[in-house]
């Protein structure tokens, strides 16, 4: 991330004027949100159509400090569960994009290495195999037994106090500008992360698509039914560094406090990794980590905590890890087989199934995508 804000202008003359720099700094983050739509949206060919009156015209909103947040959409998707998802505008995203490349390269440097979602470089398949690495090490080469405590918090994104979420952001932006909290650069994104947090999103949302898919959805999902001053929207880039950026303390508590080496999560997904020996401990601690996220005002769900030998196969962020082999969970198993359908159908196109067939490769999965490709009459050709 190049944190154009904060980049020291001496040799550049351009640069040397904030105004400048944020100009620099907001057409790249609009360059980065074209780049990252796969569809785009009225909105954005709306913003594309004058998009440098329309920089200009949020370039002076920043300056002045009078951005706004504008109104989302709301909708209902089902895959791979069913969720309440909120649509930013194009505006919105750009600003999003803005404070993301700003303060996200302090943010990484601090995080665990055993911190997976929405980092450069990690991800989904990093997080399966570093809980491969850890069962491996625990074990020995796997000579000895160990147990995965595994847990996630319920409706996390919903649960999120928001005043607490925004006075951790406030401690990492003055560690990050410690020495120039006079600046400009401070004071702009000091408001920006007030304006993105402590926005209410669902403060004129409109619902569309499927409206009768809230009746299905869980309470605990929608933000529709939180308590003022709770939950951020899934989705947005800021919100998913903030979904890391509050759980850090947990990180550190599990791994410095508690002690346990073998420990990594993703989003609010967590597993603790322990030795025979380790097991009553752990335990113990289990009930220490539950007063500890209760502080912060989450709560574990009571249906999804598991503790169990590795040897009985752990289901994490849709891979099954066994002593020594990784095999695709069952939901990434059946998405797959509708992507294949639905191209052999021609209601999508062989992409999604290029994309599937690349993230398996690097699990054990062979037989697997044999297996799918034969229902559907086609001929698995593996590297």
């Amino acid at each position: 991330m190049g944190q154009i804000l904060t980049f020291d202008a001496e040799e550049n003359q351009y640069l040397r004027t904030f105004e400048n720099r944020l100009e620099l700094a907001l057409y790249v983050a609009y360059r980065e949100v074209r780049r990252g739509g796969k569809r785009k949206t009225h909105d954005e060919h709306a913003f594309e159509a004058n998009e440098y009156e329309n920089l200009l015209n949020l370039k002076t909103d920043l300056l002045n400090k009078t951005y706004v947040p504008g109104r989302s959409t709301s909708h209902i998707i089902y895959n791979p569960v069913i969720r309440e998802i909120f649509a930013a505008s194009f505006r919105d995203r750009v600003v999003h994009h803005l404070v993301f490349d700003t303060v996200y390269d302090w943010w990484d440097r601090r995080f665990i290495e055993d911190s997976y979602s929405c980092r450069v470089g990690k991800g989904t398949l990093y997080g399966v195999k570093r809980l491969d690495h850890h069962i491996r090490s625990a074990s020995e080469n796997y000579s000895r037994r160990v147990w995965v405590m595994k847990a996630d918090i319920q409706g996390y994104f919903m649960s999120l106090p928001r005043k607490e979420l925004y006075k951790i952001a406030m401690w990492g932006l003055d560690r990050q500008f410690e020495g120039r909290t006079d600046t400009e650069e401070y004071k702009l994104m000091r408001f920006l992360w007030r304006q993105v947090i402590m926005d209410d999103p669902v403060k004129g949302a409109k619902k569309v698509g499927d409206l009768a898919g809230w009746d299905k959805l869980p309470a605990t999902k929608s933000l529709f039914n939180q308590p003022a001053g709770k939950g951020i929207v899934i989705g947005n880039l800021t919100s998913q560094l903030l979904s890391n950026i509050y759980l850090d303390t947990l990180d550190r508590f599990v791994k410095f406090d508690l002690g346990y080496k073998h420990y990594g999560r993703y989003v609010d997904d967590f597993y603790i990794v322990a030795t025979e020996e380790q097991l009553p401990q752990l335990k113990r601690d289990m009930k220490a980590i539950e007063l500890f996220l209760e502080r912060k005002q989450l709560i574990l769900h009571p249906r999804k905590r598991s503790l169990q030998p590795s040897d009985h196969g752990i289901p994490f962020l849709g891979a099954v890890v066994y002593n020594g082999f990784i095999v695709p969970g069952r939901r990434v198993k059946h998405n797959m087989l509708m992507a294949c359908e639905e191209v052999v159908m021609d209601r999508r196109d062989a992409e999604s199934v290029t994309s599937y067939v690349g993230h398996m490769a690097h699990i054990n999965s062979f037989s697997v995508i044999e297996k799918i490709f034969e229902r559907v009459g086609w001929e698995y050709i593996g590297s």
